[in-house]
């Protein structure tokens, strides 16, 4: 059975987890823009009353909770905000904190494992923030929000304990990584 583009397109969101414009979508897809748009309302047409929904915005689309379940979801999100953080948000937050800006694909690398659930608790929680990244306007990264270095008594992530070594060691990583894919 082969997968229709607006299968690919869901799943692809899904799996990226942030916004993509049609031209992103159509080069993923291996497809023109036109049957991407084409496909898009299909896909639209068949999340009618389910629990995702697609958002978009100008030319990008994000995969995206259902408005009617807002009031659902709130208490959800509030009750998850009162809990402890688990290992793998701390995780996740040291290697932002550490890395002073780092891509999603990047902090997936250092901790072998898929991170858009965690990156969206932590940004729900206020920790973290998104930022164009800064020699390529096409990516996002993830760093430490004010109120993260506010709570922590730091007015820098620089002043963090071990910072110049434990970025070192983290950038080893990375660099070694990139060589490996080359």
């Amino acid at each position: 059975m082969e997968t229709t583009l607006s299968a690919k397109i869901e799943g692809l969101l899904f799996f990226k987890g942030e916004p993509l414009s049609v031209a992103e979508l159509a080069k993923h897809c291996e497809a023109n823009e036109t049957e991407v748009q084409v496909a898009l309302a299909q896909l639209k047409e068949k999340m009618t009353d389910r629990g995702l929904e697609l958002i978009q915005k100008d030319d990008e689309v994000l995969l995206g909770t259902n408005r009617k379940l807002g009031p659902f979801l709130e208490k959800l999100r509030k009750e998850e905000l009162n809990k402890e953080m688990s290992k793998a948000s701390l995780e996740t937050l040291a290697i932002i904190l550490y890395q002073d800006g780092v891509s999603r694909s990047e902090i997936d690398y250092i901790r072998g494992v898929n991170s858009s659930f965690i990156l969206r608790n932590l940004l729900m929680r206020g920790l973290v923030e998104k930022a164009l990244h800064p020699t390529d306007q096409r990516k996002l990264i993830y760093k430490p929000s004010f109120e993260l270095l506010s709570y922590m008594g730091v007015g820098d992530a620089t002043d963090l304990k071990d910072f110049e070594n434990i970025k070192n060691s983290l950038n080893k990583s990375l660099r070694e990584a990139e060589e490996a894919v080359e």
